[in-house]
């Protein structure tokens, strides 16, 4: 009986695509950000990422936030807010939950 299940197309097409899961997922992921480029704001001369003088930089606010929350950064952008500099990113969970962190550029804490 097992050995006729195990033949039939609909078992060898769920063990194939249960194989190739693995495979497929992380392609979901390859694009890269937009900040990955340096694309940050042109017209304001920004040709790479914006940094605060003794802080950190937008793409290091963006690798911790992606390493503490494991969740990938979608947004990402520096405002000045009461005279500091606050890099505010917009975060993807794998189960599709979406959330903002606010970052000080100048300590790296976070708000």
């Amino acid at each position: 009986m097992l050995a006729a299940i195990v033949k039939t197309p609909a078992f060898l097409l769920s063990v194939a695509l249960l194989c190739a899961q693995p495979f497929v997922a992380p392609v979901a992921h390859a694009d890269p950000p937009p900040w990955a480029h340096g694309k940050y704001n042109k017209e304001k001369g920004q040709d790479r990422a914006p940094r605060a003088d003794a802080g950190i930089s937008l793409d290091e606010a963006v690798n911790l936030a992606e390493r503490r929350y494991r969740a990938r950064v979608i947004r990402a952008e520096t405002r000045e807010s009461n005279g500091r500099r606050i890099h505010q990113l917009r975060l993807l969970s794998d189960d599709g939950r979406v959330w903002t962190v606010r970052i000080d550029a100048a300590t790296g804490a976070e708000l």
